[in-house]
């Protein structure tokens, strides 16, 4: 009953969050749009820097999507721990796409403009400005609808464990400043007849895009490489096996997070003398049951009896063991 009520509420959290993305990505293709012709037309490398960052989070919001499809799909033979981790591995890409896309495009434009200067016209400065204050608006209420969802989700670090719904808040987040900071470095361009302001504005938006891109990889990098649950959850683990009666010590605990709400235990425990074998196969069974029950993103669970000191077993984490629902 408890992993049915789970799996529920996952596919409600992935329908919030598909909702959240999609949102995101009809804002960022009419901004795009919007941004690359008002760009074109007053020659404004602020504007194409921008319209370069709408592009990149548009593709992005197609990796989002195919994440959330993908890793919801059931273990099989080939991949016998399910494929949660493809969460992580889009949202990677995603994080690529900001840096290259985004990043990359918008030093060029803003080294091209110092470079070679630019010339607008006045109608070139008003147009880029109310493309700006449309995008605005537009990756204002994007923002908003992620937010919201972070916070129907619990908020804080609880909001924002999936990794989809962090890039869309990452992405619009980034998305407002760089279009205030492209707004700024038109009407001082404007102001001013300086074309530094606007080629600043231009770098300073591809600062930006590569601060978030890193930062998106570096957890996308993590959780792919084999990151371990939580420290509360793994906490709780501990205490659940040391609370049975049967257990004489925890050697060894290990925790692998396989998925954005699931995760391997394997654990190296040490039973109190006297039990034979077929009491021992019935506790470990037992013991199972009761850690999956209790710790419901404890999706695999595999121990290991053994009367080795501790630290001979932490030098050699393989665990070996049956499926804790099973």
């Amino acid at each position: 009953m408890s992993g049915t009520s789970s799996t529920s509420s996952d596919d409600k959290a992935d329908r919030r969050t598909r909702v959240t993305v999609l949102v995101a990505l009809a804002a960022n293709l009419l901004i795009a749009v919007a941004k690359a012709v008002g760009g074109l037309l007053a020659g404004s490398p602020a504007l194409l820097s921008e319209a370069a960052h709408s592009v990149a989070d548009s593709f992005n919001e197609v990796f989002l999507l195919a994440a959330l499809r993908r890793s919801r799909r059931p273990a099989d033979k080939r991949h016998p721990f399910g494929y949660g981790k493809e969460r992580f591995f889009w949202s990677l890409l995603a994080a690529v796409g900001i840096f290259v896309m985004g990043g990359c495009f918008s030093f060029f434009q803003g080294a091209e403009a110092l470079k070679n200067g630019a010339e607008e016209k006045l109608s070139g400065y008003v147009a880029g400005l109310i493309v700006l204050g449309v995008a605005f608006v537009a990756e204002g209420v994007s923002l908003l609808r992620a937010v919201h969802q972070v916070r129907r989700q619990g908020g804080g670090t609880d909001g924002m464990r999936d990794p989809a719904l962090r890039t869309v808040v990452a992405e619009d987040g980034t998305a407002v400043l760089g279009v205030t900071l492209a707004a700024a470095g038109m009407a001082l361009h404007m102001v001013t007849g300086q074309v530094v302001w606007e080629a600043s504005a231009s770098l300073g938006i591809g600062a930006l895009l590569v601060f978030v891109a890193y930062h998106l990889g570096r957890e996308a990098r993590d959780q792919l490489i084999g990151e371990a649950a939580d420290p509360e959850t793994a906490a709780r683990i501990q205490d659940l096996l040391e609370a049975e009666s049967e257990i004489d010590s925890v050697e060894a605990l290990f925790t692998m997070k396989t998925g954005l709400d699931t995760a391997l235990v394997a654990a190296r425990v040490d039973l109190m003398p006297g039990l034979d074998s077929e009491q021992v196969e019935e506790v470990a069974d037992r013991i199972k049951r009761s850690l999956a029950h209790a710790v419901p993103e404890a999706d695999e669970i595999f121990l290991d009896i053994t009367d080795r000191p501790a630290h001979e077993a932490r030098e050699s984490p393989a665990a070996t063991g049956e499926r804790g629902g099973a």
